[in-house]
């Protein structure tokens, strides 16, 4: 009995995908993307699942209009049933819970991940395994951190993991998730933003969460304030903004804060990141003109 979901499930997923896109005025050539592959997965003979087993993500985007980020989609939802992308636009991103479903790691460890790490993918969970920053998060030794990474092999295996072109996640420049970041709560606070209503820490089901898709270059951008629970805890759910790049080859996440001390205190900084955006600053402050003292661009 085949234990994954068939091509006319993962179709269906791909339409919602598509569906939300729209309402949340993503470009329509993204929601045309996700609609398209999923007329194909209806047309094709061949189940989605046995295509990945058989040649992996290659197998899947040889198929027409299924490049590298949709054959990811694609194999995620036949890996794990779960579309990590479906769950953010629908609001119901849980990465806690995510976390706690590889083995070794219960409630308390994902939450330390999650604070300490912003970790939100099982793939940032595995190249943090492998760079050593899981190593330095409390709770785990050496051979829980070799368990980790060896359950998430097992798990992730078939997956295109680190695409030749981001061997380890090319960092993308601070100056552009700054800017992406500045968009963000620009319209945000101006209320042009759709906002959807995410499951956690809601009662109510309000639909308080702005959420922004924007583009720079082939870059593309899905943005949210953090519904994390410390963002809850410490009061910064309108401070701390998640921006999630899918840029064909890797899905990368970063977050972005005001920072409360050093030389960078009330200046945004995306977290982990602080020497290159004190470089950046540093580049954006004004030189001198006839003996003036010189003047610093404002914070952003």
């Amino acid at each position: 009995m085949r234990a994954h979901p068939g091509n006319e499930e993962i179709a269906q997923a791909l339409d919602e995908v598509a569906e939300l896109l729209a309402q949340q005025d993503a470009r329509p050539f993204r929601a045309a993307a996700y609609r398209r592959a999923a007329e194909t997965l209806r047309r094709d003979q061949m189940d989605a699942g046995e295509r990945l087993a058989a040649g992996g993500l290659e197998a899947l985007t040889a198929l027409p209009g299924i490049g590298p980020s949709l054959g990811r989609a694609i194999a995620e939802l036949v890996e794990t049933g779960r579309l990590g992308l479906l769950d953010r636009l629908r609001g119901h991103a849980d990465p806690e819970a995510l976390l706690t479903s590889v083995p070794g790691i219960g409630p308390t460890l994902a939450r330390t991940i999650h604070e300490r790490l912003h970790v939100e993918t099982l793939e940032e969970l595995e190249m943090a395994a492998h760079d050593g920053r899981l190593a330095r998060v409390p709770g785990f030794g050496a051979r829980r951190v070799r368990g980790v990474a060896e359950a998430l092999a097992g798990r992730l295996g078939r997956r295109a993991r680190f695409p030749a072109e981001h061997p380890a996640g090319e960092p993308i420049p601070v100056a552009e998730l700054l800017d992406v970041d500045r968009e963000y709560r620009r319209e945000a606070e101006a209320g042009t933003l759709r906002r959807i209503a995410p499951s956690r820490f809601n009662p109510r089901g309000e639909a308080w969460l702005p959420i922004l898709h924007t583009e720079r270059g082939a870059r593309h951008y899905t943005v949210l304030y953090s519904n994390s629970a410390r963002a809850h805890q410490v009061g910064r759910t309108d401070d701390w903004v998640v921006v999630y790049l899918d840029d064909g080859g890797w899905e990368r996440q970063a977050t972005v804060v005001t920072e409360t001390r050093g030389p960078l205190a009330g200046r945004r900084v995306v977290r982990g990141r602080e020497r290159e955006c004190l470089d950046h600053y540093a580049r954006r402050v004004r030189r001198p003109v006839l003996g003036a003292a010189p003047a610093v661009v404002p914070a952003v």
